[in-house]
Parts: C-alpha cells; structure tokens; sequence
C-alpha cells in the first residue's frame, strides 16, 4: 500500500511539473509575441524640404554632333608630283594660302612658248591695222590677223590657270589638319590632301521629337557642352528642317554657336538644350525625394501623427508643425555635448532625454502617391499629389514606411557627396 501511495504521488509530481513545463512555454512565448506586436520602431532620421511654387524654365534636351561652319576636305584638280608642301599640321592660315606646290615644268614652258606666239600674233594685228588705214589691206587680211591675236591670247590664259591648277590654295582661312600625302608621291585629280575648318563659329546638328517641334522658333537660345551637367557654350537656332522624318519622326534642326578659344572640336558629341519661356508658380521637388514602384510614383510627406486614444483630436497647426520641423532640424544641428563636465552633461541630456522622446512623437510620414511632369536640373514637376508648404522626405525613403515616425535632419544635402560634406 505505502509503495502504491508512493509511485502515485511521484507520478502527480511529474504531471505538474509536465504541465508547468508546458504552460510556461506557452507564457513566454505569448509574451514575445505580444511584445514584439506592440514595440514601435525607432524614429528614423530624415532629410525634408518644404514644397513651394517656384519658377520653372523648361527646355528641349537632345544629343548632337558638333561640326565647323567652314569646313572642306582639300583635294587636287590635276595630276602630277608633289613638289613642296607648304604647310604643317594644326597651322592656321589665311585666304588663298598655297598649301601645295606640284611639279609644274612643262606647263611653265608651255605657257613661255605660248606667250612668245601670243606677241607675235599682237604684233601682226598692229600691222594689219596700219596697212588697213593706209589703205593697201584687205579686211580679210585684218580679220584673220584679229582672231589669231584673240586665239593666242585665249590660250596663254588656257595655259595660265594649268598652271595654276598645280598649286593647291586655302579657299578660306581656318585650321589645317595632318597631311595626307608625301614629297615625291604622285596624285591624281580628287586625291585628298588635307582637312581645312574654321573653328571660329561651329554649327551643331540634332534632332528632336515631332510633337516638340511647335516649341521651336528661328533664334531661339541653345546650351551645349559635354554633359547636361556642364552647358558651358551658348549659341541659338539657325535652322529647323521643315521636312519629318517619316521613318524616325524626327525633326533636324542646326544651331550655331561660337567657338573663340577652340574648345568645341569637329565631330564632336555634345548634349543640348532649347531653352524655352519660363514658367511661374511650378510646384517641384527634387529627384531624390520620388520613389518608383509597380503601384506608381509616390513621395513621404511629414505630417502631425494621429492623436492617441483618449486625448483629444485637435490637428496641428502648419505654422505649429513646421515650427517643430525646424526645431528638429535645429537640435541634430548641435554639436554633442561638451565631456569635459560629465555631472552637467548627465543632467543635460536626462533633461533633453523627454523633449527629443517629445519630439520623435510629434512626427510623422504619410505616403503619397504623385504624378510626375518634366524633369530639369535635379527637379522634377509635380502636376498632382502635393500642395504648397508640404514638407517632403528628400532622403532616408528605402527604410521607411507610412506612418512612421521619423526625425527630420536637414544638415544632410542629398545632392552632395560625403566627402564635401564632411569638409565643409
């Protein structure tokens, strides 16, 4: 009997401990639960700028190539050996520079001999003229005289631009390139010898989509340069093809832009931009604040958070939120606090502990999706979703989510690197 009272007890002993076991696995785990359901996320810190009208100045962006106004590949219009080259590369030189001396021998004798007829002729014309008015010729006699002075002198002019034809002229000022040929080298009519461009005035050539193209007039200004970045050259619209292209509806339009210091080189790829009218009271923000996704495009925008249970709803003023936004701003702005007194700075920041937990509480986000318009200069449009005086997150946005709370940092430029950051 005592050994059957014994083994029961010890067999309740062990279901209590069992089932303690067990309860206590289901209260801590439904502590976790409930703990982690319940726990807010830290504050995050963010970076915002407030929504204002602005002016807006539009333009048309296009890719172009850059090429001389004045600008020929030189060749020669007659056979024969190259004699002198009077030239160097990168030289620039005047109208009507010889640049090419081919050997002109025989056409210089030829010319001598043709010369020499050509003063025979003349001289038998004289005498036929002086018989005529004394009367003892005959008209034949001076027609025959006349036309044979007439055809020698046709022919030493023949014989002179031969002659000419031997040397190779600057048809107007500018810069040659590298020679193509060699002293000795015989060249044939329509060889090239030379490249010769005036980098004075460059024009540029591009192209712009069919609907831009009642945005364009005669004049209008155009900035170039390497990248839309650096638009370091101004010149205006020369020419707009009335024709569109039917295969890539595109219109070509050319520009003209000076070049005095030569930065702008033939062939060149530039980006381009029309600049068109301004526009007033454009609500823009900048390109960081805007975030993509398959829903649309959306911006985090600060807001009073909602009120707790209990207390009553009274809405935040604007001038009341943004008194708070700039306060935010103007603490994270503040250097730490000085360690040299620990006691002071202790209390310090016990003390400040409440108001930055104040403060955390006081903002918050909200999701907002938009409808995007142009894009210039870092700045995108906003034709829907935001109103004037909107505080906007510019930075922070991929570890955020609506209603957050967050604490607004504007000491941080987004558009800037670290590294200048830092030194600044």
């Amino acid at each position: 009997m005592k050994r059957f009272i014994t083994i029961t007890v010890f067999l309740l002993l062990l279901v209590l401990v069992c089932v303690g076991i067990v309860g206590f696995n289901f209260m801590r785990d439904a502590g976790i639960k409930q703990y982690f359901a319940t726990m807010k996320p830290p504050a995050a810190t963010v970076s915002t700028v407030t929504v204002k009208p602005s002016v807006w100045t539009p333009g048309i962006e296009a890719i172009g190539t850059v090429s001389a106004v004045r600008g020929v590949d030189l060749t020669v219009e007659t056979s024969g050996i190259v004699k002198q080259i009077l030239f160097h590369a990168n030289q620039k030189v005047a109208t009507d520079a010889v640049l090419l001396q081919l050997d002109d021998a025989v056409e210089k004798a030829d010319l001598v001999a043709q010369k020499a007829q050509a003063a025979s002729d003349q001289a038998a014309l004289t005498r036929a003229i002086e018989l005529q008015r004394r009367g003892v010729g005959t008209d034949a006699t001076l027609d025959a005289a006349r036309a044979a002075a007439d055809a020698s002198a046709a022919q030493v002019n023949k014989l002179q631009a031969v002659l000419d034809q031997k040397q190779l002229t600057a048809p107007f000022g500018g810069t040659v390139g590298i020679p193509k040929i060699d002293i000795g080298q015989y060249l044939a009519p329509g060889n090239s010898v030379v490249t010769i461009q005036d980098l004075d005035t460059m024009r540029v050539d591009f192209t712009v989509p069919e609907q831009q193209l009642p945005l364009l007039k005669i004049g209008q200004t155009i900035k170039l340069g390497t990248s839309l970045a650096d638009l370091s050259f101004a010149g205006s619209i020369r020419g707009i093809d009335p024709k569109i292209d039917p295969a890539s509806r595109l219109v070509s339009v050319r520009g003209e832009v000076a070049n005095p210091e030569g930065k702008l080189t033939p062939g060149q790829f530039v980006q381009i931009r029309v600049e068109l009218p301004q526009e007033n009271n454009v609500i823009s923000v900048p390109q960081t604040a805007v975030t993509t996704s398959l829903y649309g495009d959306f911006v985090f925008v600060v807001v009073p958070p909602k009120p707790a249970e209990g207390a009553a709803a009274t809405p935040a003023k604007p001038d009341e939120q943004k008194a708070a936004t700039d306060k935010a701003a103007t603490d994270a702005a503040k250097p730490q606090a000085d360690t040299s007194k620990p006691a002071d700075n202790a209390s310090k920041q016990a003390d400040a502990k409440p108001a930055d937990a104040a403060q955390q509480q006081a903002l918050a986000i909200s999701q907002v999706f938009v409808k995007l318009g142009r894009r210039n200069d870092g700045m995108v449009e906003i034709t829907e979703g935001l109103k004037d005086g909107d505080q906007v997150v510019t930075a922070g946005q991929n570890r955020l989510f609506n209603g957050m709370s967050v604490v607004v940092d504007n000491t941080i430029d987004p558009s800037k690197s670290a590294n200048k950051q830092v030194q600044q």
